[in-house]
Order: C-alpha cells, then sequence, then structure tokens
C-alpha cells in the first residue's frame, strides 16, 4: 500500500524542518504519510501544486513566498484563513481544495501550551503588520487577551490591519489598538517580534519599555534569524522565546486538518530542540 503524499512548498525550501516533524507525526500517530519538500519556482506555485495533485499528493503546507498566491487555488476557504488574507496549509480531496492558515492557532497554542502563559486578560503587543501578523492575529484576538496593540512602521498598514479584524475583537471582548511608533509607551505582558528585523540585522523597532519585568517575548522565526530579537529581549529582563515552539504546532494543526488526528506535538518540540543543540 502506498503512503500518502505530503510535502511543504517555497522558495528557498532546503532549510524547512517540515519534512523531520512530520514524519515524526507520522509514526507517532501510526498514519501511512510521506512528506516532502519542493523548491518551487517564482511564479510557478499554481502549476507545481496542479503536478502535485496529479501525482497523488493529499495536501501541502505553503510557506514563503507564496501563501498569499494558496487562497486562489481553494475551492473551500476556512473563515481564519479568509481574514488572514493567506494560507499556509492546502488540502486534497474529492470535494477540491481546502486552504487554511495554521500559523495562528500553531503561535497562540505555543504560547498556552508550551511556554505554559495564558494570555487572556492580558496586554498583547504585536510587532508588525505584513503577512506574517496577519496569519496569527485572529487566533489571538480568540484567546481573549484584555488588549492587543499592534504596532508597525507604517501606521497606515496596521490601522488596516486592525480594522479587518475589528470584528473579531468585538466579538471577545479585546481592545485592539493601532497607533503611531512613536505613541507606544505602554508596557505588555507578551510581545510578539512578526518582522523581519532579526533576519535583516536592523534594531528592534519598539522601545525597550514596552516589556513588563518578565514579560513574555516571543520572536516567530527560530535558529539564527531570531536571535537579535531574543538578546535583546533578554537583556532588558524579558523571557525570551523563538518561533521553533510555533513551527511545531502549526504543522501539528495542519496534520490534523489533513489527517483528523493530532500529534503529539509536545514531545516532538522537545525532540527537534535537543536535534537542534
Amino acid at each position: 500500500m502506498t503512503a500518502d503524499l505530503y510535502c511543504v512548498m517555497g522558495n528557498p525550501v532546503e532549510h524547512s524542518r517540515s519534512p523531520w516533524i512530520h514524519a515524526r507525526f507520522a509514526q507517532l500517530t501510526g498514519q501511512d504519510v510521506h512528506y516532502g519538500k519542493r523548491l518551487v519556482p517564482l511564479g510557478g506555485f499554481q502549476q507545481a501544486v496542479r503536478d502535485f495533485r496529479a501525482e497523488g499528493g493529499r495536501g501541502c503546507n505553503v510557506t514563503v513566498p507564496f501563501k498569499f498566491e494558496a487562497a486562489p487555488l481553494a475551492t473551500q476557504l476556512t473563515a481564519r484563513a479568509a481574514l488572514a488574507g493567506a494560507c499556509n496549509t492546502l488540502r486534497f480531496d474529492g470535494a477540491g481544495i481546502l486552504a487554511d492558515n495554521t500559523d495562528g492557532v500553531g503561535l497562540a497554542n505555543d504560547i498556552a501550551h508550551n511556554a505554559g502563559i495564558d494570555i487572556g486578560g492580558r496586554d498583547v503587543l504585536l510587532i508588525g503588520a505584513g503577512g506574517a501578523a496577519s496569519g496569527v492575529l485572529g487566533p489571538l484576538l480568540e484567546a481573549r487577551p484584555r488588549r492587543i496593540v499592534v504596532a508597525n512602521r507604517t501606521c497606515a498598514k496596521a490601522g488596516l490591519l486592525a480594522e479587518r479584524h475589528g470584528a473579531l475583537a468585538a466579538r471577545n471582548g479585546v481592545r485592539l489598538e493601532a497607533p503611531e511608533l512613536r505613541d507606544l509607551r505602554d508596557a505588555f505582558d507578551v510581545v510578539i517580534n512578526a518582522t523581519t528585523t532579526s533576519l535583516s540585522g536592523a534594531a528592534v523597532p519598539v522601545p525597550a519599555a514596552v516589556l513588563k519585568p518578565g514579560a513574555l517575548a516571543c520572536d516567530m522565526m527560530y535558529g539564527p534569524a531570531a536571535q537579535g530579537f531574543l538578546a535583546w529581549a533578554s537583556r532588558h529582563g524579558a523571557v525570551a522565546r523563538d518561533g521553533l515552539g510555533m513551527l511545531v504546532e502549526q504543522a501539528a494543526e495542519a496534520f490534523f486538518v489533513w489527517r483528523g488526528v493530532r500529534p503529539p506535538s509536545a514531545q516532538v518540540l522537545a525532540e527537534l530542540r535537543t536535534t537542534l543543540q
């Protein structure tokens, strides 16, 4: 019997840890899955999806720079993917293509289950207003913090992101704000970096005063790309956390979307950290 085929599509993709993560998920849950990675040429994403489906592929993860190209392929779009405006998970079946976004629930689950922080009733700062921030804001609102502030160098972009999520914020009783960076003076319980400042070597675009003593400071990246933000956070008394847990948790949610089975994500995260030491 042939294993069901899945993969991650991106450019670049060679560095991806997703094949290792999903292989462990499959082993630990007894699922007959083969998961690979495909380097997709720029401008070739739609054809790559068609080719993979024709080969019998059952689904794929989508990473940079194709997350915004995935939604138009879908015959069904989940509510969280529609709100995010980007997709990182596609499922193929007889009904067509389901497009989802598991990034936000991955981050929320990592904070709640792996970091052990309940953000309900707390103040959260989300730095950035691009695709990464858009993908996580909805699930963060559903965790019902007291307030979420979206801070971005271009305030208008942050304002549009907040406006798009305004109804969800209201339903969950969350104050959602997008002030000018120069007006950012409060301190927060949780600070999330959804920018690429660490990757580019740029300075963190907010003052250290945003960190409450002992605040949780999360970078959505991991490895060398996260080190600048993590060092900044630790230097100013915060608990620094990289994006490796988010990576594993978003993968676990995608695995559930595909297979209907929840893998032991905490175990796989612990194993992955050990392999990277």
